[in-house]
C-alpha cells in the first residue's frame, strides 16, 4: 500500500535504536526525508547509515524541554521543515513507589512529559499553517495497566497521554492529526535493561512497530486522531 506521504518531512526523536528506529526506518521506506535523533553523534550516525532512504543524523538530548525544541528546530534547518513529528524518549529509571524519592519525578515528567509538549509545541504552528501534519507519540501499554516496578513512567506517560489526547481535538479542524501508540513488550534494549522480557509472553519487534507509526502518518489515515493504540501481541487485558 502506497502511504502517500513520499517526500514528507519527518522528525523522530530518540530513535538511534528500538521503537525510534524502527518507526524512522518505516518512514523512510515510504520516501520520506527523515531526521534522527540521539544523544550519542557515534550511534545516531551508525543508525543513520543502517537505514535506506534520505536520513539526517542529529545530536540532541531530548530529556529536558529545551532539548526536545532543539531537536525540532534542528530538523527543521536540516530538512526545511518538519510535517510529520514522532515524539519518543528513552523510559525513566525502574522503581516502585518505597524505592523511589520525591526528588526522582521531576526529571522522569521532563522525560516522558515535558519532552512530548515541547516538541509538538515547537512543530504545531508550521503544520497548522500548512493545512497538514501528523503527531505520532511513542508512550507505553503503563498508560492502559501500569506496569510494575515502571512508577515513574506511569506517571509520567499518562500524562502525556492526556495532553495528546486534548491536543488532538483542539488542531483536528487544522488538517493536523495527533495519536499515539502504546507498545507492549518488543526486543528493544529498553525491555532488556527492565527484565521485562518473558519466555511464556509475545515480542514485538521493532520494524513491526516501525509499520503501525508509519501508518498513523499516511493519507489513508487522515480521519485518524485522538487515538490510543496499544500495539502488544494481546497483552492488555482490559475490554477498552
Amino acid at each position: 500500500m502506497d502511504l502517500g506521504i513520499a517526500g514528507k518531512r519527518a522528525a523522530v526523536a530518540a530513535a538511534s535504536s528500538g521503537l525510534g528506529l524502527g518507526s524512522a526506518r518505516a518512514l523512510a521506506a515510504e520516501g520520506v526525508h527523515v531526521a534522527i535523533c540521539s544523544r550519542d553523534r557515534a550511534r545516531v550516525e551508525a543508525a543513520a547509515a543502517e537505514i535506506e532512504g534520505a536520513v539526517v543524523p542529529l545530536v540532541a538530548d531530548v530529556s529536558t524541554p529545551e532539548g526536545a525544541i532543539g531537536f525540532v528546530e534542528a530538523a527543521v534547518e536540516a530538512l526545511g521543515g518538519v510535517d510529520i513529528l514522532v515524539p519518543n524518549a528513552g523510559g525513566p529509571p525502574p522503581g516502585n513507589f518505597a524505592s523511589t524519592p520525591l526528588e526522582a519525578y521531576p526529571a522522569a515528567i521532563d522525560l516522558n512529559l515535558m519532552s512530548v509538549v515541547a516538541m509538538c509545541t515547537a512543530a504545531m504552528p508550521s503544520m497548522q499553517e500548512r493545512g497538514w501534519g501528523r503527531i505520532v507519540a511513542i508512550t507505553s501499554l503503563s498508560v492502559r495497566q501500569p506496569m510494575a516496578n515502571l512508577i515513574l513512567s506511569n506517571t509520567a506517560r499518562a500524562g502525556a497521554t492526556g495532553f495528546l489526547k486534548t491536543l488532538a481535538r483542539e488542531v483536528a479542524a487544522d488538517g493536523v492529526t495527533v495519536n499515539s501508540v502504546q507498545p507492549g513488550l518488543h526486543r528493544t534494549p529498553r525491555v532488556t535493561q527492565t527484565g521485562g522480557a518473558a519466555p511464556d509472553r509475545p515480542m514485538g519487534e521493532a520494524d513491526d512497530f516501525g509499520q503501525v507509526v508509519a501508518f498513523l502518518c499516511s493519507q489513508q489515515a487522515r480521519f485518524t486522531t485522538g487515538v490510543q493504540l496499544h500495539v502488544d501481541g494481546g497483552d492488555y487485558a482490559g475490554l477498552q
